[in-house]
């Protein structure tokens, strides 16, 4: 039998395909960091408008998250994802020949554009290929894929711009962006049994979804507390390690310790190789302790120490920067059991639409904090510049990293008051009546 025509290896053919281009998702959303000094130099930005940059990738994601929930629960993942990876091809090209900062802005926003139906796609595809209980593995396994992007935008793209310029780099990330949205097209379905192919056991097969049935759980999630405190969770602890990661990590450590960027970008590295492996295996204890709130508590405890490092010594041992990147990669992973813990509290008509409510939330975070630390670090300039990355003071730093500190403690308390939400409702099941599955 081959592996398009087994419903088991067909599976793994298409998520691979659809991870591809999630990869190349988080490659870009990523990348400024490695690239902040020539996008500095090329446009010749200032701190919140290099963070305006990178956010604006996130804001068109974020906007597009409910729309895309809605979409792949009626069209599912292959028109959903090829089309998605096309369009952030297509933008990653714009954005290799702009020649202004607007035309950059412009093509990186329509690079998230088409980035954000990616995630949202895949975790419509796992919850209709996947059993229930395999569900926050494949979402946590996915999370991997998301490390993998940012371990090569670290390093890697940081020797691979050096070597061909940032320009060439971006295209040949949009050639292979367009090759991985053609075998989306290919081998991706919405089911086994749109495949042609026969169920998998423990598999239920999707219904298909009315409008008026989308808008009937889009009524029911802005009414449910739970949605809103697993969102708040997400968007600290994505919109944190995006922008740790994603901006200000690299340009903290040249400005701070006077390094390189490329030895720089080596500490974010290690924060994706935590992306890498912490999601699958924090998703996978939650399956076989089969809780989801408890471990996501006490993750997201940990990772406000981790980001609360920087604001409360401000100058750390270089060895306590590195540990706290990569604690903060790992235990992101806890941050992600929000989005298996919504999943689970909906029925499976619902489950794009349900994930993608605190998906949106999380892509929010991603706009919204770099701005706001691009806006504080502004505030502290010095006026000079090393090694082409404007600087800023140390108390600067300290501060803007404060923000990220904060904002992952305010979703501790959440997912506490969550935990003593469920606490409740199982001493009194009727506590939470219409609240969704659980």
């Amino acid at each position: 039998m081959s592996a398009l025509s087994d419903p088991t290896r067909r599976r793994w053919l298409a998520w691979a395909a659809l991870a591809t281009v999630f990869l190349l998702v988080n490659l870009h959303r990523l990348s400024t960091a490695v690239l902040s000094d020539r996008l500095t130099d090329a446009f010749g930005t200032t701190a919140a408008q290099l963070g305006t940059l990178h956010a604006s990738f996130f804001l068109i994601y974020a906007v597009v998250q409910i729309p895309t929930g809605v979409i792949a629960d009626r069209f599912g993942p292959r028109y959903v994802g090829s089309v998605g990876g096309l369009v952030l091809s297509l933008g990653a090209v714009g954005f290799a020949i702009s020649g202004s900062y607007l035309a950059a802005f412009a093509s990186r926003a329509l690079i998230g554009l088409g980035s954000g139906v990616i995630f949202v796609s895949i975790l419509r595809f796992c919850a209709n290929w996947y059993r229930a209980d395999e569900f926050a593995t494949m979402t946590g396994l996915t999370g991997s894929v998301a490390g993998l992007g940012a371990i090569l935008a670290t390093t890697p793209l940081a020797v691979a711009v050096d070597a061909l310029g940032w320009r060439a780099t971006l295209a040949g990330l949009a050639a292979v962006g367009f090759v991985a949205a053609g075998a989306v097209f290919v081998v991706a379905r919405q089911s086994p049994a749109a495949a042609g192919l026969e169920p998998i056991a423990g598999v239920p097969e999707q219904p298909s979804v009315t409008l008026a049935e989308t808008a009937g759980h889009l009524r029911t999630l802005a009414r449910d507390p739970d949605q809103w405190l697993l969102s708040v969770v997400f968007f600290a602890g994505n919109g944190a390690i995006l922008t740790l990661i994603g901006l200000w990590g690299v340009p903290y450590l040249a400005i701070v310790y006077g390094l390189d960027v490329t030895t720089a970008s080596s500490f974010t590295l290690l924060g994706s190789i935590g992306l890498l492996v912490g999601p699958p295996a924090i998703g996978w204890i939650s399956d076989r302790l089969e809780r989801r709130v408890l471990p996501m508590t006490a993750g997201v405890g940990l990772l406000t120490i981790a980001f609360s490092v920087i604001p409360v010594f401000g100058r750390p041992p270089l060895a306590i920067i590195a540990v706290s990147y990569l604690a903060c990669g790992v235990l992101f992973g806890a941050a992600m059991l929000s989005l298996s813990t919504v999943k689970d509290r909906y029925p499976p008509a619902a489950s794009g639409v349900a994930t993608a409510t605190v998906n949106t939330a999380g892509f929010v975070g991603a706009t919204v904090l770099p701005t706001l630390m691009g806006l504080v670090l502004d505030a502290y300039r010095t006026g000079e510049t090393v090694g082409g990355t404007v600087a800023y003071t140390r108390y600067g730093y300290r501060l803007a990293f404060g923000i990220l500190a904060g904002t992952v403690a305010v979703a501790f308390c959440c997912s506490c008051w969550l935990l003593v939400r469920d606490r409740d409702a199982s001493s009194s099941p009727s506590a939470r009546e219409g609240s969704g599955a659980r």
